[in-house]
C-alpha cells in the first residue's frame, strides 16, 4: 500500500437530477434519474495512492478511534475501472506522451487508487486544460515503478474495465489478459453512435448516461466512474458477447483420466541400449 500524502483537499461534489434517454431498437425511452457525480469520492483524497479498503480485515486494531469513524471501507471487488491522464514530452509533445496520473474505481464507482506519476522524460506540454495535471502536482507524485507495482497488485485476478484501455496499459508498461478486459470503446452497441468507429467517452456519457463530463480539465477519477457506469448499464450484453469470444473450456473427467494414463505409459517406456 502506498502511503504518500495527498496534494491539497481537491474534492468536488455535484448532485444533479438528469433525464437519461435510452435507445432500444430505434425507440427512445426517457427516464428521470438522480445522478450523484463526484470528481473525487466520499472521503477520497487526490493522490492518495491505495485507498483504505476492507481487504485487510484485521488492520482495524492498528487504527485510532477517530480513523475508524472517518474511514471508508470500500471493497475492491472483482470489477475495476481505470483511467489515465497524459502529458506531452520531448520535442514533439503533440505526438509523444507520458503517464501523469492513474485512477481506479471499483464496481460501485468508489475510488480505490489515485496517484500522480512523475514522468521520466522532460515534460514540454502539461496539457493542463485537458489533463488537469500541473507542475505543482509533481511535488508529491510517485515514481512510475511505484505506480506500476501498485496498479499491478490491484489488477491481479480482476476484470479491468476501461475506455481504449490498451492505451492506459501501454503508458503503464503493463499487460492484462484479454479475457479479463471489458473495453467500452469496442462495445458494438456503443460504437453505433459514432457510425461504427471508436466513440469518445464524453459522447457515450452524454448519450447513454445523461452525464456531462470532461467539460474543461479532465479528471481521471470522474472518467473511470463514467466508464464503470457505462459497463454496468450494458453488463449483460458485454458478458454475452465476451462469452462468445472467450468460451469457457470444459474438460470432462474421462478425458482427464485418459491424459493421465497416457502420461504414465510414457514414463514406463525405457530407452533401448
Amino acid at each position: 500500500m502506498s502511503d504518500g500524502p495527498a496534494h491539497g483537499a481537491e474534492k468536488v461534489a455535484r448532485d444533479s437530477t438528469t433525464k437519461t434517454t435510452v435507445r432500444r431498437n430505434s425507440t427512445s425511452v426517457t427516464t428521470t434519474t438522480t445522478v450523484q457525480s463526484r470528481t473525487e469520492g466520499k472521503n477520497a483524497k487526490v493522490n492518495e495512492g491505495r485507498s483504505p479498503t476492507s481487504v485487510y480485515p484485521f488492520s482495524w486494531y492498528l487504527a485510532s478511534f477517530e480513523d475508524l469513524l472517518t474511514s471508508r471501507r470500500a471493497e475492491i471487488g472483482k470489477y475495476i475501472a481505470m483511467d489515465c491522464e497524459m502529458v506531452g514530452v520531448g520535442p514533439n509533445p503533440d505526438h509523444d506522451s507520458a503517464l501523469a496520473r492513474v485512477s481506479i474505481v471499483n464496481f460501485n464507482g468508489e475510488q480505490v487508487y489515485d496517484s500522480f506519476v512523475s514522468p521520466k522524460e522532460m515534460v514540454t506540454d502539461w496539457r493542463t486544460h485537458v489533463s488537469g495535471v500541473a507542475p505543482r502536482h509533481m511535488v508529491e507524485a510517485r515514481t512510475l515503478e511505484q505506480v506500476q507495482k501498485d496498479v499491478s497488485d490491484i489488477l491481479d485476478g480482476r476484470v479491468l474495465v476501461g475506455h481504449a484501455v490498451s492505451n492506459d496499459l501501454d503508458a503503464l508498461l503493463l499487460s492484462h489478459p484479454k479475457r479479463d478486459i471489458r473495453d467500452t470503446s469496442k462495445h458494438a452497441p456503443f460504437r453505433k453512435v459514432s457510425g461504427g468507429s471508436a466513440p469518445r467517452l464524453k459522447v457515450l456519457a452524454s448519450e447513454f448516461l445523461g452525464l456531462n463530463i470532461q467539460e474543461g480539465e479532465h479528471s481521471s477519477v470522474e472518467d473511470a466512474k463514467a466508464t464503470m457506469l457505462l459497463y454496468r448499464r450494458d453488463k449483460d450484453v458485454f458478458e454475452r458477447e465476451h462469452a462468445k469470444r472467450w468460451p469457457v473450456r470444459v474438460v470432462t473427467e474421462s478425458k482427464e483420466k485418459g491424459e493421465d494414463q497416457k502420461k504414465k505409459k510414457k514414463k514406463k517406456k525405457t530407452r533401448k541400449r
